[in-house]
């Protein structure tokens, strides 16, 4: 069985080196030494002392949350969720905001490592950044190693325990909806292009679109911050450059409410005139006016089932949970104009003859 000292050996560096690495010691260590460590590890199939782990596990009672932004709806139902099964097992929830900052995540990693938290929950949307992403497992893998657990929301390249909200689906039923009410022009308010959130969302109504012969033109897409203003910026760039929609389709709820706002501004009746969809169904889809057509995910349950595969260490295998997507159809959309297009090319709106 191979020791510490041997792992040293094989990675070129001292036992004190090869030791801060493997149990998630605050003092820095380079990229490179850190990456030469976990080769090592995994080359010699090294196992740290369970003994000693146990002893560090007795010390974790706290667990680490990574959130985009937990001001962000979307986010404070899913804290609401992971507070309720932490609260439940006497676990103290420390939440770390990124505000989608890939260099603030990877710092919030090291810093919760540091604090021996027993569980990382990474409660945001995955990059598309092979770089970071290399950096984001080097660094989990260093952290499991130690015998931290590690959980993840949403699509992430990373192999392990993960609560996979099924966005691409509901996206398609988003867009089977688009068609069975007759739209043809519609324009898309997305999320951040960086985001796996935001391709996987627009790729399932790309699908249902195309299934019904229907094109979505990139100049019919517009993507924004995952926010009520930017999705009232794109929503009017996307009127003021492809006049004649009857149809907004925001990526998120917050966004969708921006849309909302927009169209109010311009004196466009919603429905009548443009149909808005949103996606995500927070609580106050159904308080604004009109009450708002989204798909529903389940944010709260999501971040209740990722924070009990965190604390549960006894499966021996990653474990991956899908939660189904629906749509709630309210009054902010219906049937596209007969008569054809109610928004004039600047934008504003006529009322119907």
């Amino acid at each position: 069985m191979a020791t510490l000292s041997d792992v040293a050996r094989r990675a070129g560096v001292s036992p004190a080196t090869a030791s801060r690495v493997i149990n998630g010691s605050s003092k820095p260590v380079t990229e490179e030494l850190r990456e030469r460590v976990l080769q090592a590890v995994a080359e010699l199939q090294y196992v740290p002392n369970a003994h000693a782990q146990l002893l560090a596990r007795s010390h974790r009672g706290a667990v680490g949350v990574i959130v985009h932004d937990v001001s962000d709806p979307y986010f404070s139902e899913i804290t609401r969720g992971l507070q309720r099964v932490a609260a439940d097992q006497g676990r103290l929830l420390m939440i770390c905001n990124s505000y989608r900052d890939p260099e603030r995540e990877l710092e919030y990693v090291e810093l919760l490592r540091g604090h021996q938290v027993a569980a990382i929950i990474l409660a945001g949307s995955g990059y598309h950044d092979a770089n970071f992403t290399r950096l984001l497992n080097g660094k989990l893998a260093a952290y499991e190693a130690t015998g931290g657990r590690v959980a993840v929301i949403g699509r992430h390249e990373h192999s392990g325990d993960a609560v996979m909200p099924d966005n691409r689906s509901g996206a398609r039923l988003l867009g089977q909806e688009l068609c069975r009410l007759g739209h043809e022009r519609i324009g898309v308010v997305a999320g951040p292009r960086v985001l796996t959130t935001t391709t996987d969302r627009l790729t399932g109504l790309r699908e249902a679109l195309a299934e019904h012969g229907r094109e979505l033109p990139e100049h019919h897409v517009r993507y924004a911050e995952f926010d009520r203003d930017s999705g009232a910026g794109a929503t009017a760039a996307l009127l003021d450059a492809a006049p004649g929609l009857t149809a907004i389709a925001a990526l998120n709820d917050s966004m969708a409410i921006g849309a909302l706002s927009l169209l109010r501004s311009r004196a466009v009746a919603v429905p009548a005139q443009v149909s808005v969809f949103g996606f995500d169904d927070m609580p106050m889809a159904r308080d604004v006016t009109p009450a708002l057509t989204t798909v529903r995910l389940p944010l709260v349950e999501m971040g209740a089932r990722a924070m009990a595969l965190a604390l549960d260490a006894g499966a021996s295998r990653p474990r991956v949970e899908s939660l189904a997507a629906e749509l709630v159809p309210r009054d902010s959309s219906g049937p596209a104009p007969k008569e054809g297009p109610l928004v004039n090319a600047s934008g504003r709106g006529r009322a119907p003859s």
